[in-house]
């Protein structure tokens, strides 16, 4: 896996064009952590979501833990674009939070530069399958503590640890709502996966 320049054109009129560089990137995570609200803070299209609503047929099937109030999830997918600057196009990709949907992420997952793990620190146990996951791939992820309402359940050490998180993962803090704070994720994204692929 490693990163290409963007590519140049050259039009029938002689300029030179900036082909964007396109670069898929998965946002992870346990159910209800905030990542459809992530990928819809910061795409600048229309965000696509597979939402279906939450019925009784879920009940003891899909663990809310402290997301009662949740009335759907995402049962395949979100999608988002969004350009950082000339050269470089960013296709989100959120997976499926619950454990029947995790045969997916392979599909998803593929041709990714890296993921978000998204973490809420109220649920910790819901964000080990996703780290799992993405250390046993070999794909660059950093491990994103989303704070609800700026609140910081817990030392961000102390989540490394609990985690199990290489020192080599960046950790970071996000309001997956605040499109400055999404977008300060990606490219602390991009950048960690830039360096693993040198």
């Amino acid at each position: 896996m490693g990163f290409r320049h963007s590519e140049t054109a050259e039009p029938a009129g002689g300029v030179t064009a900036t082909v964007p560089l396109p670069v898929k990137i998965v946002v992870a995570g346990g159910f209800a952590v905030g990542k459809t609200t992530l990928v819809g803070s910061i795409s600048e299209i229309e965000p696509l979501t597979t939402e279906a609503a939450m019925t009784k047929v879920s009940l003891g099937v899909d663990d809310v833990g402290g997301a009662e109030a949740k009335s759907s999830t995402t049962v395949a997918m979100d999608f988002g674009r969004v350009t950082l600057g000339e050269d470089l196009i960013l296709y989100l990709f959120g997976t499926p939070g619950q454990d029947r949907f995790r045969f997916m992420w392979d599909d998803l997952v593929r041709g990714a530069i890296g993921a978000i793990v998204l973490v809420d620190t109220n649920r910790l146990a819901d964000c080990f399958p996703a780290v799992d996951y993405f250390e046993s791939m070999d794909v660059p992820f950093i491990v994103a503590v989303n704070c609800f309402h700026g609140m910081l359940s817990h030392n961000v050490n102390d989540v490394r640890e609990a985690l199990a998180v290489s020192p080599d993962v960046p950790l970071i803090l996000c309001d997956a709502r605040d499109r400055e704070s999404t977008k300060a994720a990606l490219l602390e994204l991009v950048q960690h996966a830039m360096l693993k692929a040198v």
